[in-house]
């Protein structure tokens, strides 16, 4: 069975507020039970970054919609804008800073129902 959610009557309990921004949660085991994936989008305030951690059980994919950022992956730093995607592999600590004056707000999919994350 499918499952619609409605950005303009999504419920508030779904959004998590951190110091550093807010996740959005639109899919996953909590959300519907039968789902496989894992799936939202997350804004960095400007000037702010989101700490370092991992996903042990699921590989991410983040897509930018608007503002920019730069990735770490490991030991790598990738910068970027609106129109790129980074897939983040099981296991590499990655973490994301907002370089630009607007929040960076991107789209996060990740390959399991119940996503965990494991700070650095």
């Amino acid at each position: 069975m499918a499952t619609i959610t409605d950005l303009r009557k999504q419920d508030k309990q779904r959004v998590l507020n951190e110091n550093w921004g807010k996740i959005q949660w639109l899919c996953g085991q909590d959300i519907d039970a039968a789902s496989e994936m894992t799936f939202g989008m997350v804004y960095i305030n400007a000037g702010q970054a989101n700490p370092r951690h991992v996903h042990p059980n699921c590989e991410e994919i983040i897509f930018v919609l608007s503002g920019e950022c730069d990735h770490t992956l490991g030991d790598e730093t990738f910068h970027l804008e609106p129109g790129m995607m980074l897939r983040i592999p099981r296991n590499v600590p990655h973490n994301a800073t907002t370089t630009s004056w607007e929040p960076c707000r991107m789209i996060i999919a990740y390959s399991a129902p119940d996503r965990q994350t494991i700070g650095e």
